[in-house]
């Protein structure tokens, strides 16, 4: 029987990027004389930098410069490079944790590896790095999950997704993977729990050490059948 997969989003989950990257999209559009709250950039969390863009223009009727998206991610490799912090207990998370585990991102694979290398996390997960870029559809489709499963000889049944935004969710359970939803980061919100079992999270917890207790009850742990 196959080993169970835990695959971690990368924004939000393992890294607390998620204010720094209201900030960037903030000060991006100002600089193109666009006004963003945010709020606005709230409701993006979870989607890759193309599908935030559209977003956006949706709800604020703002059109980014196609010339410009270079912009965006000048201001967020900034504060990634200055301010990063690794979300509170994901070290001794990851250290205690055994088996197969992989990152499937809706960040470019520049900033994913340069997230995990500013916040010490590179190493937990060597090559097993995934990007949307890789894949057709990003968040809420289920690609992104699957391609990592299959990458690494997984499974949907015996895999894990853990997940801060209810697009992340989404695409999980799509891929027929239990979800856990993550409110631990500092950008978590009253009423971000629910959207996630809204979303279809099978639990939702608020700390890496509820994370484990919860892993361990579903069965995803080195050496034990994943349950289902």
């Amino acid at each position: 029987m196959k080993r169970p997969l835990v695959i971690f989003d990368c924004d939000g989950v393992l890294v607390d990027s998620e204010p720094l990257a209201a900030i960037a999209y903030e000060r991006a559009y100002r600089k193109h004389g666009m006004a963003l709250g945010a709020d606005i950039v709230r409701q993006c969390i979870g989607m890759k930098q193309a599908d935030i863009i559209v977003r956006i223009r949706e709800l604020t009727g703002h059109a980014f410069p196609e010339h410009a998206s270079e912009d965006i991610w000048l201001e967020t490799r900034m504060l990634i490079a200055e301010e990063l912090e690794p979300t509170r207990g994901i070290l001794p998370f990851l250290q205690a944790l055994e088996g197969a585990r992989c990152v499937a991102s809706s960040s470019s694979m520049e900033r994913i590896a340069l997230s995990l290398d500013v916040t010490g996390l590179a190493d937990f997960f060597s090559d097993n790095v995934f990007s949307t870029s890789m894949v057709k559809n990003g968040k809420p489709a289920p690609d992104i999950f699957l391609f990592a499963a299959e990458r690494l000889g997984g499974t949907p049944g015996s895999s894990v997704v853990i997940e801060d935004s209810p697009f992340g969710v989404e695409g999980a359970v799509a891929a027929g993977m239990t979800a856990i939803g993550f409110t631990g980061g500092s950008h978590s919100f009253p009423g971000h729990a629910e959207k996630l079992v809204a979303a279809g999270a099978h639990a939702v917890c608020a700390s890496w050490p509820q994370v484990e207790d919860e892993l361990a009850r579903r069965g995803f742990s080195a050496g034990v059948p994943a349950a289902g």
